[in-house]
């Protein structure tokens, strides 16, 4: 790779990598990869249109699910050029820039998606808690209202961090361990101190990912103090089951997510291997389960999906 003089960078671009000791094979590792982005893309777009077209629908519960789905499908886009490029035609190489590009968007995106999540506890809490007054509480400007802050949110602590990066020469490697391009990889090939990033790295995380998880914990402590209250057992676990779905998304997202970032922070001697797994985890399931678990759960959503395809 050629270097590049004068300038902030050495490397002209980076290098991508898919999984490595399986490159003779990556043709045939495309295909799962493959039939994953597009039952990402066609389930979340087969919610959003379901909900925008059906009235009954356009209730809380379903309108934070519309934005769980326009997050979950812009994530896929995000990484889907970069990940099919390697395994079906072997492109490595990304511009810094472009590099930096991706990332922003992958952290804003993971950012939002715990925000959304964050939403989705509250929602459950209000109408467990107090479902005579659930409509008039969440009322659609005010789910606007609050949706705007918790996009803005994790737009604003992430957009930083190109800007952070961009300010280092990288001359150790230039070759990253995943098919697409995260701030906690691109800082380690840096030759100057990452001590700023790594501090500023750690503040997102737990102002963000840490604070929501907490605070979803918390909704359903309370949630669980509300159900145990209920006399009826028959109530109770209808309730209990009203979460079931948003709990399978949360595990989904919160597991792999925290998971990721503390191998890459902590776990130098972690499996390299395990941090390529966790990664691909992370960012392909929950967008490929959360409109499937939503589906199957939501016995008025999966009625609208079999009416429309029976159409």
């Amino acid at each position: 790779m050629s270097a590049v003089n004068n300038t902030k960078f050495n490397y002209e671009e980076f290098l991508l990598t898919g999984i490595p000791g399986l490159e003779d094979v990556h043709l045939w590792i495309s295909i799962p990869f493959f039939l994953i982005y597009g039952i990402s893309i066609v389930g979340n777009s087969v919610i959003l249109f379901i909900i925008k077209t059906d009235p009954s629908l356009h209730e809380p519960m379903y309108i934070f699910l519309s934005m769980l789905a326009i997050t979950d499908l812009a994530l896929s886009i995000a990484t889907m050029p970069t990940t099919l490029g390697i395994f079906l035609f072997n492109s490595r190489e990304i511009s810094p820039n472009a590099c930096f590009a991706q990332l922003f968007f992958i952290h804003s995106l993971s950012k939002i998606e715990s925000s959304v999540l964050l939403l989705m506890a509250f929602d459950r809490f209000i109408a467990i808690r107090d479902p005579l007054r659930y409509a008039s509480i969440l009322t659609p400007p005010r789910i606007a209202k609050m949706g705007l802050v918790l996009v803005l949110r994790g737009v604003v602590v992430v957009f930083p961090l190109p800007f952070l990066l961009k300010r280092f020469r990288y001359c150790r490697t230039n070759v990253l361990s995943h098919s697409y391009c995260l701030h906690q990889e691109v800082m380690k090939m840096a030759c100057s101190d990452i001590t700023v990033n790594s501090i500023y790295g750690l503040f997102i995380i737990v102002s963000t990912v840490g604070l929501d998880s907490l605070l979803i914990l918390l909704s359903y402590v309370m949630i669980l103090k509300t159900v145990l209250s209920i006399t009826s057992h028959v109530q109770c676990f209808r309730a209990l089951n009203t979460c079931v779905s948003h709990l399978c998304a949360v595990l989904l997202f919160y597991t792999p997510e925290i998971g990721l970032s503390v191998i890459h922070r902590f776990g130098n001697s972690s499996s390299h291997l395990l941090q390529i797994l966790l990664g691909y985890i992370a960012l392909l399931v929950p967008p490929l389960m959360n409109p499937i678990v939503y589906s199957v759960k939501s016995k008025h959503l999966r009625a609208r999906i079999i009416r429309v395809f029976i159409k």
